[in-house]
């Protein structure tokens, strides 16, 4: 049974910090794909930000580019997102998701249909 937990999300000011967690069961994440995918209220799900276990592919969205930052503790097969400089405009539901090797992210793309299995998300809100 593959199984992704979110947690660390919650209330922050703006210019605040928060680090996502995605603790993975059931399958060996160096070997997988990972991605973070957002959405905020009465929008679609966008994808943020993606990397490869299998091939040195890393990407991000421009509008968190050089404010998050995505990494794996392999040791503990879990996945972060660093999210610093937040703005209101950061929140939503923030989800993870695994995807194949070779599959679901490029150098300049993440494909949201690509992935297959997913989270129950965290919420993350930036406000005063």
């Amino acid at each position: 049974q593959v199984q992704l937990v979110e947690s660390g999300g919650g209330l922050v000011q703006p210019g605040g910090s928060l680090r996502l967690s995605c603790a993975v069961s059931g399958i060996t994440l160096d070997y997988y794909v990972i991605g973070w995918f957002r959405q905020a209220p009465g929008k679609g799900r966008e994808g943020i930000s993606c990397a490869s276990g299998t091939a040195p592919i890393t990407y991000y969205e421009d509008s968190v580019k050089g404010r998050f930052t995505i990494s794996r503790d392999h040791g503990k097969n879990t996945v972060y997102l660093q999210m610093d400089s937040l703005k209101p405009e950061d929140t939503a539901v923030y989800f993870c998701a695994t995807a194949d090797a070779g599959y679901g992210c490029y150098d300049h793309s993440i494909r949201r249909n690509e992935y297959d299995y997913w989270g129950q998300g965290t919420q993350v809100t930036v406000s005063s």
